[in-house]
This record gives structure tokens, C-alpha cells and sequence, in this order.
């Protein structure tokens, strides 16, 4: 099971990111760039914005515990990760992930 605290640290642990409110939730985002990710501390679940085909390779790992956010976002990369279930090292690859892709598409 992975703590908010952990989940927290593993977050900020990249270059220029912060933490911010986000709704009910508390958002990471790269300083001065969108969010790559975001914490829901009463159901303990983090969604992480990964492109579509990065979502479907993380879903493939454990479609029980990681899966598309139900809406237009899950279409589009948001991905739900079920803290309690999801080994701490695929969501530190997902938030590499999610965070690259951030950090990329700002230099385009």
C-alpha cells in the first residue's frame, strides 16, 4: 500500500514541479506547465495524464487496479492507479512518464 506521503515524494521528486490544489484533489504539475498528475486522498487513488498509448500499456499491467478516468480525460491519457493495489515502481514509471510527456510537448 502506498501512502499519500510517499505518493507526495515521488511526485515532487522531478526537476521544477509543485503541488497545487486541484479541485478535491491535489495536482503536481511541472513549475509553470500543466499537471501530470493528481491525488485523491479519501479513496487513496492517483490519475496520471499519460498519452493514450502509454495508458493502454500501463492498463495491460493490471486492469483491475490501473484504468481510464470515465470521462472525456480518460479518453485523452487520464489513467485512475489504486494506490492500495499498484506496485510503488509502475507508478513511479508512470509519473516519469506523464512528467517527460509534459516536459516535451512544452518545447514543441
Amino acid at each position: 500500500m502506498m501512502t499519500v506521503e510517499t505518493f507526495t515524494e515521488m511526485a515532487l521528486s522531478f526537476l521544477g514541479t509543485e503541488q497545487a490544489p486541484h479541485f478535491e484533489r491535489v495536482g503536481f504539475k511541472v513549475v509553470g506547465k500543466r499537471m501530470f498528475a493528481s491525488y485523491l486522498l479519501k479513496d487513496n487513488t492517483a490519475n496520471i495524464f499519460l498519452t493514450p498509448a502509454e495508458q493502454g500499456v500501463f492498463c495491460q499491467m493490471d486492469e483491475r487496479n490501473i484504468y481510464p478516468v470515465p470521462n472525456k480525460w480518460g479518453e485523452k491519457g487520464a489513467t485512475t492507479f489504486e494506490l492500495n493495489e499498484v506496485q510503488k515502481e509502475i507508478v513511479m514509471e508512470a509519473l516519469l512518464s506523464a512528467y517527460n510527456e509534459v516536459v516535451r510537448s512544452e518545447k514543441r
